[in-house]
């Protein structure tokens, strides 16, 4: 194995996967730290934490027993992927997991990097941007979870890592490889370690890609890996690793349980014409229905069903504020992860889910070891093939895809273009 990554959760180290697999490499998903080595043809591994929301000790805990693992698989260059939007905190989990990645490995520098202008996401003079809004302004600042109310990533990341930070701005990126490796080293001799490198362009991240080609350590969203499997790929040995995918016909359902702006147009589009059920954070907290109701739902329905509880911003804070934050978060997971077994049991082979926990839930629900990386749904989002069942599923982070993704994913994971 030639890269080891570490993501801080299911959709978006799949997101990463699809990058690398698109770029040529052989890359397989593990649902948390595997048990056993790996088959010895990986190029690229991507453990997939649910940490993202976990307090920061136990983030760095599970990222180190990460590290671990992929070092004996003979890593010699580590990836540690988070969000786009760089969810976080203002304590974390960003900023301890990547100190502690680098003093494990004995870094003495890497780069932060959440840009990825494909999915309408650009960082330009340390500010990241959603789809041409400041993250602060894009809906971000009111995720439940991680509410993002400051667009300078410096400043954010500062408040986080034990590190001074860096910066490497646009002008400077847009010179090429050498010129964004010689000003990383300036802020390194400076005493700025942990650098956040801008990026406008997709162009941009590969120039990042070939800068860091000697880095042990690099972290950010998984655009920067676009440059990434040229450093460690000879043009021979690149594969197309999409092009044997088949999907699989059969039963289907969708749930969606992210609150952002796009998931929420998402299921607006797709319940207009086709059967869905609402399921509330009081329905759940107040044991006013149960999953298997909603499998039973998805049973019953003419047609693919969703179930969703992608309530909008104000609706997620009043239930929070009546029964609490994390208590709401853990009880829809629960009740989603055993929905989603209820659906599998019954026959169910093409699963579709939006939002990074909800799809956690889903995978360490049904218990899923390791996925295989199929064709691209949307940027950002592969189809995926889980190694030991008949199942495939699509796991979509927020804000990712269009107004139409639930039926364009349906029909790749039924093998259809």
């Amino acid at each position: 194995m030639k890269l080891g990554c570490i993501g801080d959760d299911f959709t978006g180290s799949s997101d990463l996967a699809n990058m690398l697999a698109k770029e040529g490499m052989r890359v397989t998903q593990f649902t948390g730290t595997p048990s056993e080595d790996a088959s010895p043809d990986v190029d690229a591994g991507v453990v997939a934490l649910k940490s993202r929301t976990l307090p920061a000790e136990d983030a760095v805990r599970l990222s180190l027993e990460a590290l671990e693992w992929l070092k004996a698989q003979g890593c010699t260059q580590f990836f540690f992927k988070y969000c786009y939007t760089f969810d976080s905190t203002r304590e974390g989990n960003v900023g301890p997991v990547t100190d502690a990645l680098m003093e494990a490995l004995g870094a003495d520098r890497t780069i932060v990097c959440p840009a990825f202008p494909a999915t309408g996401r650009s960082l330009y003079q340390g500010h990241l941007f959603v789809n041409g809004v400041l993250l602060s302004e894009s809906g971000m600042e009111n995720h439940p979870l991680t509410p993002m109310t400051d667009a300078d990533i410096r400043r954010w990341m500062g408040h986080q890592t034990k590190h001074a930070v860096g910066h490497v701005a646009a002008t400077t990126v847009f010179e090429g490889a050498d010129a964004i490796r010689a000003a990383i080293g300036e802020e390194v001799a400076a005493g700025r370690p942990v650098i956040v490198v801008d990026a406008i362009r997709d162009a941009d991240l590969r120039e990042i890609g070939r800068a860091v080609k000697d880095m042990t350590l690099i972290t950010g969203g998984s655009g920067v890996s676009l440059g990434i499997p040229a450093n460690l790929l000879d043009k021979s040995d690149r594969i197309d690793v999409a092009a044997d995918w088949s999907g699989l016909e059969g039963p289907a359902a969708i749930i969606a349980g992210s609150a952002s702006k796009m998931t929420r147009a998402q299921v607006e589009r797709y319940a207009a014409s086709n059967p869905a059920m609402e399921i509330t954070a009081e329905m759940v907290m107040e044991g006013e229905t149960s999953p298997e109701e909603a499998a039973r739902f998805a049973f019953e329905a003419d047609g693919t069903a969703l179930l969703y509880s992608s309530a909008d911003p104000g609706t997620v804070k009043a239930a929070q504020a009546r029964y609490g934050r994390e208590t709401v978060a853990g009880r829809l997971e629960d009740f989603f992860a055993e929905t989603a077994r209820q659906l599998v049991a019954g026959g169910v082979t093409r699963l579709v889910t939006a939002g990074g926990e909800t799809s956690g839930a889903v995978v360490e629900g049904l218990d899923l070891s390791a996925l295989r990386i199929g064709p691209e749904i949307a940027p950002g989002v592969p189809a995926v093939k889980a190694e030991d069942r008949d199942l495939v599923l699509a796991l979509k982070s927020g804000n990712f895809g269009d107004a139409d993704f639930f039926e364009t994913a349906l029909r790749v994971l039924g093998g259809k273009p």
